[in-house]
């Protein structure tokens, strides 16, 4: 709950009704000190006023507590989900790219370590190269399979 919100939305609702702060107050028994205390945010309604407020404004309590018309709560409600089902498929596609990448990454090794000559040291770094290749591809293929599993 914004207080600062709800402030601006009474402000917008009554002038929207084409109501000054002294005509929403003498309506509602309330001084027009209090309206605009309301609409700048420095206090809020006494809730024994709260329904009178809304049906003056033709609002819903749910939508004076929100600062905002339903179909507005709504819209975002939506954005805010298309925004994380966005973020979500980012997500797979950084998983299936880190896989390809580290499937070439395990090929390129294997093949550097076909090209060191047989010595003691080139054999260690050889066999390593290979472990170490061979270890990239199954990760990229876990990712990548992973990736495609999920929704």
């Amino acid at each position: 709950m914004n207080q600062k919100m709800i402030g601006q939305y009474i402000a917008k609702k009554r002038k929207a009704k084409n109501l000054t702060q002294m005509m929403l107050g003498e309506r509602l028994g309330v001084s027009y000190k209090t309206v605009s205390k309301w609409e700048n945010a420095k206090c809020m309604p006494d809730y024994s006023i709260v329904e009178s407020l809304c049906q003056e404004l033709g609002i819903t309590i749910t939508e004076l507590m929100n600062g905002c018309d339903d179909q507005q709560l709504h819209d975002s409600q939506a954005l805010s989900v298309d925004l994380l089902k966005r973020i979500q498929h980012l997500e797979q596609q950084k998983i299936l790219l880190y896989g390809f990448l580290l499937m070439i990454m395990g090929v390129l090794m294997i093949i550097v370590s076909y090209f060191l000559k047989s010595r003691v040291l080139a054999d260690f770094f050889s066999g390593l190269l290979k472990g170490i290749g061979i270890g990239d591809i199954l990760i990229g293929v876990y990712l990548i399979v992973k990736s495609f599993g999920q929704p």
